[in-house]
């Protein structure tokens, strides 16, 4: 291969001026080819940045281990830099372009000498679709190389593309010394630029994931009238062939994943239900000509959060990761398989922790606190074609047309199983009002709640209020918008014990959605939405304590007063920049209660 695979001056001006920069040793061009990635993946090993696994259990996969203050989004070090701070918004942390680049030049400077420079051409989504994007990252490490290839498509075409169309985001990663005093994950909307030096963590490293398929997208999506959120799409198929497609949101470690590939329930089975997975985790909508909004997944793979997952809470995903995966900070068992808390069959007697130190159950720290043998953000990166339910329109250029916006959340007590909109600006206010429980994933206190608007709360690349009169205006430009629902697997009874089962069971309040959305079944008027009557979920196969479906559907007007204290509290940080309509349909809230 040539030193420029590639015509484009845009794109060989702007790598020799970031290599002018980071003064690597050498610069590798990655082509998607499986035999460049075998390369890679063997210099990996052997330098100790991956684990090869038992390649009989776990054919393809390896292990990674990052640094101990390197476990998850750094959330205080990203930062959305637009030449005005009000763009970025209050949700935002805030630089000024200008000193951004300052700062970061300062610790880029030099950062790769004696490295190679890997040029990564990638698309988010299929080559050439009008929901697609392209992204160039440059990166000293063979892990994001190694992970690009399983989240992006990386190959010929891409770089033909981008000689037809040299608009692409550019992206540059450097590992530098991991220093989290040296750590900075900047985003520049107004460039097509993403930055990101001193983290070797997927979530702050693979920049076509949240940082732009996110971040940067919701900017492109803003100016362009369209939609990126943070949001799995899934069909429903019925026996007689019709597909209803869903998209969701939900913020951290509230089953996102385990939704988007559920298997259908015992109770359920005779009706011949089919799972599609067309994503988990992003979704990019448009509006098309038969204005219905279509939405695409832009990723190529999923990047999971290990503990917990296991046969009974998403048994397709299970089989997704048995092969060509990159597991992340999980223990090492003396097998050369890997363990996490929480996955299936026997704790192992022994193994070798997520730190890379020996450990056995029962460890206790100097605190007297459990040693977790992996951590609690520790992740897989496998490929979608993997999955069992992956859908057959993954590489539909139009994608695939969503019936029915579900947002939620983790409340204990607050909001129902499941209640829908009265309309799309109500909607909206139940997706701009989303609260949730801090995860692991998260910086701070577990347990804790946030307000994550649409789930976006992290990830919104501008000004939120902005983004909520984005979405109104969203609704204008459709013939026929999905309903928007809210559900809650949550809620619990006053021992803390969950009232719902979850998992495939949530399969009966999609059946009830989908109903809905095409007029078959009716709802009854609460003052928060409609919600299912005691005969409108088919509870077949699912037998409920006494008084649960009521508790699962009871709407407390006094916990809701107090709910909307918060809300107002919430709002008001937005100044006078929030959309009127937010506030109109607050007071319309209020107003019901209080009737």
């Amino acid at each position: 291969m040539s030193r420029y695979p590639t015509t484009n001056k845009k794109l060989i001006d702007w790598v020799n001026k970031m290599a002018r920069l980071c003064a690597p040793d050498e610069i590798v061009w990655i082509d998607g080819s499986e035999v460049q990635k075998r390369r890679i993946e063997e210099e990996a090993v052997s330098i100790g940045e991956l684990i090869r696994l038992n390649q009989k259990s776990l054919p393809g996969c390896f292990l990674h281990r990052t640094a101990p203050n390197d476990v998850a989004r750094t959330e205080h070090l990203t930062f959305i830099c637009t030449k005005k701070k009000r763009d970025a918004g209050p949700a935002n942390n805030w630089m000024s372009p200008a000193l951004a680049y300052r700062k970061a030049k300062a610790i880029f400077k030099g950062a790769m000498k004696g490295k190679t420079m890997y040029v990564i051409p990638f698309s988010m989504g299929p080559v050439g679709s009008p929901f697609s994007k392209v992204g160039v990252e440059l990166t000293d490490s063979r892990y994001v190389v190694l992970n690009m290839l399983i989240m992006t498509k990386i190959n010929e075409q891409v770089l033909r593309h981008l000689e037809k169309e040299d608009e692409f985001t550019k992206c540059l990663h450097a590992k530098a010394q991991l220093d989290i005093d040296k750590r900075l994950i900047l985003h520049f909307p107004e460039d097509n630029t993403i930055w990101s030096v001193g983290s070797g963590y997927g979530g702050n490293v693979l920049l076509g994931k949240k940082c732009l398929s996110l971040r940067i997208a919701s900017f492109i999506a803003k100016k362009e009238q369209w939609l990126a959120e943070h949001m799995l799409v899934m069909g429903i198929e019925e026996p007689n062939g019709h597909i209803g497609y869903i998209a969701a949101a939900f913020p951290s470690a509230c089953g996102k994943t385990n939704l988007a590939m559920l298997v259908p329930p015992q109770g359920l089975k005779k009706k011949g239900y089919r799972i599609w997975t067309v994503g988990d985790d992003i979704a990019w909508m448009r509006v098309d000509s038969d204005g219905a909004l279509w939405a695409i997944n832009p990723e190529a793979g999923f990047f999971g959060v290990a503990p917990g997952t296991n046969s009974q809470t998403n048994p397709n995903m299970v089989e997704t990761i048995k092969k060509n995966t990159i597991y992340t900070n999980v223990l090492l068992k003396p097998d050369q398989t890997v363990w996490w808390e929480g996955a299936d069959g026997e704790v192992p007697e022994r193994g070798i922790d997520w730190q890379g130190r020996p450990w056995k159950p029962g460890l206790k720290d100097q605190n007297g606190l459990p040693v977790k043998g992996a951590h609690p953000n520790s992740r897989f990166t496998t490929p979608i074609t993997n999955c069992p339910t992956a859908s057959f329109r993954l590489e539909q250029h139009h994608g695939v047309p969503i019936s029915a916006i579900i947002f939620g959340g983790r409340r204990a007590h607050l909001a129902p199983l499941v209640y829908e909109a009265f309309n799309w600006q109500h909607g909206i206010f139940m997706g701009a009002t989303i609260a949730s429980e801090l995860t692991a994933a998260q910086v701070g206190k577990l347990g804790q709640v946030r307000r994550d608007p649409m789930a976006m709360f992290p990830f919104c690349g501008y000004n939120m209020a902005d983004y909520f009169r984005h979405w109104l205006k969203m609704g204008e430009k459709m013939i026929k918008p999905p309903k928007i629902f809210h559900v809650n697997w949550f809620r619990t009874d006053k021992m803390g014990e969950f009232l719902w089962p979850g998992y495939g069971e949530n399969l009966r309040v999609l059946e009830w959605v989908l109903e809905r959305c095409s007029n078959k079944v009716e709802a009854i008027h609460t003052p928060i939405g409609y919600i299912p009557g005691p005969a409108d979920i088919d509870m077949t196969g699912l037998k409920l304590p006494s008084g649960v479906f009521e508790k699962l559907f009871a709407v407390d007007r006094d916990d809701w007063i107090e709910e909307l204290k918060d809300i107002k509290k919430f709002f008001k940080q937005f100044k006078k920049d929030l959309p009127c309509q937010l506030w109109q349909e607050y007071e319309g809230l209020l107003k019901r209660l209080k009737s």
